[in-house]
């Protein structure tokens, strides 16, 4: 079968890993320190803070950031429903914003509308507005100190491995005074311009899931440059520890979020080669994107100036090919192809639907990119002629509709 993904573990990684269990200490000690430091220098921040998982990435983070009961966080309609769960896991409420239709992130003209609606107490619907409809006249909003801020924080995705457009949602977050903090999981190595995915706001929450380029199995990290918020990610992440105290003292309660020795062993072999991950996955993201320039099979776009590390490889199917994407999927897979969908319209799951009445319509570019997404095998094995196949296989499911 060609494999969606393959996570790259070696020898040497197996060996990272068996050196640790040889010890005996396997948890949060010397080797997360140092897999905190990598990821750090990597990214180009000063603080990172490693967690179980990227849930808990996020989850923790808005914890640190003082989200509570009544708060707003804005967040893209088309995402892992982890994003939208961990404002809620705060008591928080998510407000959901429609995506661009090329890259599939949080579109900005969509993101300006909500917040305009927000400042001026606008009584709109959770999901905001269309990105076509004008946004309702403010006062002044551009005051970067102003009082009352319409959200507590804007949550970004950077979709599959794609960044968001940081320079337009960072304009917003400062014209509005909101906070902004990067859902990077898929995009570890991701640039816009000169400057990394998770540099952009107060933090940036990664992912170690197998379908990332690097991988810990689970695992999860946080970079920050504000030594406070990580000293709160700290103490939240280990029981409400104080971590720097030279002895044992709890001043807060917190969770068990703690990140393995040998995951960070792992993580910090991957880390090493984590330049020629990403430039395999281009390759071979290259390949597919000439392979299906004649077949109306349309790719997530990457803007002029930034840098994909394509966590996943996803295509839209064409418009009047929409309703058979399952029978695609099916087809590939009668075929010894892994391939599924690209991911969650998260306000038409059925907990947010039941929760905030959401309907078809709401978020109109999302409902399309939701019904004709696919994503295809992408890993750094892949061969050309596995690729070949399944552009093939692609072809003739689209025929037999």
């Amino acid at each position: 079968m060609i494999r969606l993904t393959i996570p790259a573990i070696d020898e040497e990684c197996l060996e990272a890993v068996r050196e640790v269990l040889e010890t005996g200490f396997l948890v949060q000690g010397a080797r997360v320190t140092a897999f905190e430091s990598a990821i750090a220098e990597y990214v180009g921040c000063e603080h990172a803070v490693a967690v179980n998982s990227g849930t808990s990435a996020l989850h923790l983070s808005l914890l640190a950031m003082g989200l509570c009961a009544g708060d707003r966080v804005i967040v893209p309609a088309y995402s892992y429903p982890a994003t939208a769960n961990a404002v809620v896991l705060c008591g928080a409420e998510p407000v959901f914003v429609d995506i661009e239709p090329d890259t599939f992130n949080m579109d900005p003209t969509a993101l300006e509308a909500t917040l305009a609606e927000l400042a001026t107490g606008t009584d709109a619907p959770p999901h905001g507005r269309h990105p076509d409809d004008p946004p309702p006249e403010v006062t002044d909003p551009r005051d970067p100190q102003i009082d009352d801020p319409p959200a507590e924080a804007i949550l970004p995705v950077h979709t599959f491995g794609q960044m968001a457009d940081m320079e337009r949602i960072g304009e917003l977050a400062t014209r509005y005074n909101v906070p902004v903090l990067e859902d990077a999981a898929c995009a570890l190595g991701a640039t816009w311009g000169t400057r990394q995915a998770g540099t952009w706001g107060v933090g940036g929450c990664f992912s170690f899931h197998p379908r990332k380029a690097i991988t810990t199995g689970e695992g999860g990290m946080v970079v920050t440059g504000d030594a406070v918020l990580a000293g709160l990610l700290r103490e939240l992440r280990n029981h409400g520890q104080d971590p720097d105290a030279a002895s044992p003292d709890f001043i807060a309660p917190g969770f068990n979020c703690r990140m393995t020795e040998f995951q960070a062993a792992l993580g910090t072999v991957q880390l090493a080669r984590m330049e020629d991950m990403i430039e395999a996955r281009r390759q071979r993201a290259a390949v597919y994107d000439e392979l299906l320039g004649p077949t109306g099979v349309r790719p997530q776009k990457t803007p002029p100036g930034s840098r994909s590390v394509y966590q996943s490889y996803v295509v839209i199917l064409p418009v009047h090919e929409a309703e058979g994407r399952d029978a695609v999927i099916a087809h590939l897979r009668k075929n010894e192809i892994e391939a599924t969908i690209g991911t969650y319209h998260i306000p038409m799951t059925t907990y947010y639907r039941r929760q905030f009445d959401f309907e078809p319509g709401d978020f109109p570019v999302a409902d399309e990119v939701f019904a004709r997404s696919l994503t295809l095998p992408l890993h750094d094995k892949l061969a050309r002629e596995e690729q070949l196949m399944v552009v093939d296989t692609l072809v003739e499911a689209l025929e037999l509709l």
